[in-house]
């Protein structure tokens, strides 16, 4: 029964305690039992410090059961029989919340294991560091790539390239970069990403690193070819009809079935033929010659003067500017900032550039069709950075030459250079940034600048 359990404990002390201490009186009262009262009185003491150690039983499991979860300690047992049924609930809940935590724990090392492996097993370098630089993670497949031992500060680094410690110390979230570092007398391109996140009140930066030469090299290669093909095709076309013709006209002006050569006589006839020959010779010449000015024009752009300013500003100067076109071919053009009065940093007059360059393409777009629309919206994207829409809704681009459009020279349109959009694509890389592109035939196209 509970009674006989820790109240028949605490009740049979008690009285215990009460006969002890009325023998202590009856014994000091009188003077031939003193001795026995003082040992009586000592057994008192004892039976009151028993039945203290008694009744504090519970407190003591309790600081067991706290103390065993603040040590991790999951191997203790809490069993209190005969001590009633309170008493065996109580350490029936005590056993059952160190289990739980046991479990807790034991599913925790497996997931911690379970990403341990998952971390150390991808081919992509992983490096996780504080803000002093010191390395609390890093995968196997850094040492890979770096040849080095295990790292225990970031600065270690600072043995494969002297600014690599201080670019990694430098990148914030969404961060990207492209490093060049020889190891072994090898060059890798590593293509490095960052990620910020907080733990323990302790702010931590987490890198990925990957050596995408091979990749970079295989698009340089491919990068020239397309450049090589179009300057081929475009040289060839105003070579082939020059050097038809310069033969032609050294056929009429000179007898060369007769040695020495000598000049024919030419009738009026022969004089106009030559003469637009000759002409026509100059026209070729002089377009190959602005060809390949255009050509030089790619590989100067002026270097960005960078400035902070509104992105309402740069709306307000493209819709002065561009008013005319979008009135003559009756197209509506819209622009919205969230917030309104997010703000920029970059070149202005390049920017301008790249804005009229999509503008003029959106238009040629339009051409034909009701209702045109141009709109562009501006935003900082999930990643804080700033994003510039450039939307219409003209005929789009078709797939097969989506892929091309940002090649030099490339163009669909029966007039122009080919070089607006690469043009553009170099300046946004000016502003270690980007231009992206996606469109649907007959639907429209949004080009989207990312700084």
């Amino acid at each position: 029964m509970a009674f006989n359990g820790f109240r028949f404990g605490v009740i049979g002390r008690v009285l215990g305690l009460a006969a002890l201490m009325f023998a202590t009186i009856w014994l000091s009262m009188h003077h031939e039992f003193r001795f026995s009262a003082v040992i009586v009185g000592i057994m008192a003491v004892m039976a009151v410090l028993e039945l203290i150690r008694y009744v504090e039983r519970t407190n003591r499991r309790i600081t067991q059961f706290l103390e065993s979860i603040r040590h991790a300690d999951f191997t203790s047992t809490f069993s209190d029989k005969g001590m009633g049924k309170s008493f065996k609930r109580l350490s029936e809940a005590f056993t059952e919340v160190i289990k739980e935590f046991k479990k807790n724990r034991a599913e925790k090392e497996e997931h911690f294991n379970y990403l341990q492996t998952v971390v150390q097993h991808i081919s992509i370098g992983i490096i996780a560091f504080r803000s002093d630089g010191k390395v609390d993670m890093q995968n196997h497949a850094v040492r890979r790539l770096l040849g080095t031992s295990p790292l225990r500060n970031i600065s270690e680094l600072g043995v494969i390239k002297k600014s690599l410690p201080e670019s990694l110390l430098r990148m914030k979230a969404g961060d990207r970069s492209l490093i060049k570092v020889f190891i072994d007398n090898e060059l890798l391109q590593l293509s490095i990403y960052a990620t910020e996140f907080r733990l323990r009140n302790e702010s931590y930066v987490l890198v990925s690193l990957q050596n995408i030469h091979s990749e970079l090299e295989e698009k340089e290669i491919e990068s020239w070819q397309k450049l090589i093909r179009v300057l081929t095709h475009e040289i060839m076309n105003s070579i082939t009809p020059i050097s038809s013709l310069a033969s032609t006209v050294t056929d009429m002006l000179i007898d060369a079935e007769i040695s020495p050569p000598k000049a024919r006589e030419l009738d009026q006839e022969d004089v106009q033929n030559v003469h637009d020959a000759l002409l026509t010779i100059q026209n070729r010449s002089n377009g190959l010659l602005n060809f390949v000015e255009i050509y030089r024009n790619l590989t100067r752009i002026p270097k960005p003067n960078f400035r902070y300013f509104p992105v309402t500003e740069a709306f307000d100067r493209l819709q002065r500017l561009m008013k005319p076109r979008l009135t003559e071919q009756n197209v509506s053009f819209t622009f919205r900032a969230s917030p309104p009065d997010l703000m920029l940093t970059a070149d202005p007059d390049l920017i301008d550039q790249v804005f009229i360059n999509l503008i003029l393409n959106a238009l040629d777009a339009l051409k034909g069709r009701e209702e045109g629309k141009i709109g562009i919206e501006a935003y900082a994207n999930k990643n804080g950075r700033i994003t510039i829409d450039i939307i219409d809704n003209g005929s789009g681009i078709k797939p097969d030459i989506i892929d091309k459009i940002f090649m030099p020279f490339f163009t669909s349109k029966k007039e122009g250079s080919g070089i607006g959009l690469s043009l553009s694509r170099q300046i946004m890389q000016l502003h270690k940034g980007s231009i992206s592109v996606k469109s649907r035939p007959e639907e429209g196209t949004i080009f989207s600048l990312t700084f």
